[in-house]
């Protein structure tokens, strides 16, 4: 009898990797880093961008399996700013889990932002300015 399969056995299967999509932008990060805030600005300026919820997911490559970004945005913020943006209490184990979880995007990722210190406007100028500088072309205005 065959071993059934896990979860990440199961996405491997489904979603085979494949070329990425051209002009595609996707945003991970760990939770109240300023990912929709990014997603939302980066649209208005005309790019095809989306998060993905990678710090929730136990497969690793989620987001290069279902999403297939040209570039890929890993924004990130200290503990104790994540709580302040929240205004709750996730507790360090539960920070450090979505760390974890983010682990290969970090590793793949084409712009690492620490997002503590910067404004939602200033996370948009700075990822805007590296996706001109990796030619990810806009693909709506």
């Amino acid at each position: 009898m065959a071993k059934p399969l896990d979860a990440r056995e199961r996405i491997s299967q489904r979603f085979p990797l494949r070329e990425p999509v051209r002009g595609r932008v996707v945003v991970v990060g760990v939770c109240a880093s300023g990912k929709s805030s990014l997603v939302r600005a980066l649209v208005a300026w005309g790019f095809e961008a989306r998060s993905c919820a990678q710090e929730h997911s136990y497969v690793p490559d989620m987001w290069q399996r279902l999403a297939r970004p040209q570039a890929l945005i890993f924004l990130d913020a200290r503990e104790a700013t994540v709580r302040n943006r929240l205004r709750s209490n996730p507790s360090d184990a539960q920070i450090a889990a979505q760390r974890e979880r983010l682990a290969h995007a970090r590793a793949h990722c084409d712009l690492y932002l620490p997002t503590d210190s910067l404004s939602p406007a200033d996370v948009a100028m700075q990822v805007i300015a590296w996706l001109q500088f990796l030619e990810v072309p806009l693909t709506q205005r």
